[in-house]
């Protein structure tokens, strides 16, 4: 009898136990303990939706398995390539910015890509009828609803600070008073019509009286941006924004279908947490 019941007390613990790390466990497939972590460093949320963001990309993925649905490495390059393009930027001045600016080293932002670029393709094998494209009255409620999207000054006055490593500028930031050496600084006005949108967006992000992120500069050296002054602001005419309105939609209703889909999967799929860091 004794030999039954401590029998029984050790296949109680074993299946309380984490096994081998694992939190999560999603149709089989784990999700362990390090990911939640990692999860939590990098999106800054708590263990729940941690959880949640992992179990819905575990979905993903074994949905995409089902589906036979892949993506290469050679996609993830030309993405990449794509996007540093789109930021005036070579491929490593654009991994060093990813890694100033969201902590996201190589491996993670390839990642990121390729869950973004399987998402893509989920949705066009899951989407069972095109979508209809946003009408005029559609991105004109949409541009009413969101016009400081739309609206940027004519100029900004910043102060541009440049030093060769990221390290330094961020020392900087977090101490704005504090005498940090290696640093050269500029005072400009930047007009908003000589710069890329992708610098535009940046500095509209970036309040006054606050530092931007840390940049690559394109010169083997970083800059970071403080924000004295933003002058005349400008909107932009409803018809010269209606195509980035109706990416900006037609994005969103991407997501919605995606998003009812996988939480009815999640619904009905086998999902057993183990144990949360």
């Amino acid at each position: 009898m004794r030999s039954l019941i401590l029998s029984s007390l050790l296949f109680t613990f074993a299946l309380s136990a984490p096994i081998g790390g694992v939190a999560i466990l999603v149709k089989n497939s784990p999700i362990t303990l390090y990911e939640v972590t990692q999860e939590m460093k990098q999106s800054g949320t708590d263990t729940t939706k941690s959880a949640d963001a992992l179990i819905r990309k575990k979905l993903e993925q074994l949905e995409a398995q089902e589906k036979k649905i892949i993506v290469t490495s050679l996609e993830v390059k030309e993405e990449m390539q794509r996007m540093a393009k789109q930021n005036n930027l070579t491929v490593e001045q654009f991994l060093n910015a990813m890694k100033s600016a969201r902590n996201l080293g190589e491996s993670d932002l390839k990642a990121k890509i390729e869950e973004s670029l399987r998402g893509q393709k989920l949705y066009n094998s899951i989407a069972m009828s095109k979508m209809a494209q946003p009408t005029p009255t559609e991105e004109a409620d949409y541009y009413q609803l969101h016009l400081d999207e739309f609206s940027h000054p004519d100029s900004y006055d910043v102060t541009m600070y440049v030093a060769n490593s990221a390290e330094t500028l961020q020392a900087k930031i977090e101490d704005p008073m504090r005498n940090v050496p290696n640093i050269s600084t500029k005072d400009e006005k930047i007009p908003a019509k000589n710069i890329n949108p992708q610098l535009a967006q940046i500095l509209n992000k970036i309040e006054v009286g606050n530092f931007g992120p840390v940049l690559p500069n394109g010169k083997d050296s970083f800059m970071t941006f403080y924000m004295k002054d933003k002058q005349n602001l400008v909107t932009e005419p409803l018809d010269t924004v209606r195509p980035q309105i109706a990416n900006i939609i037609m994005g969103e209703k991407r997501n919605q279908v995606l998003n009812d889909y996988f939480t009815r999967l999640r619904l009905s799929a086998d999902i057993k947490v183990i144990r949360l860091p």
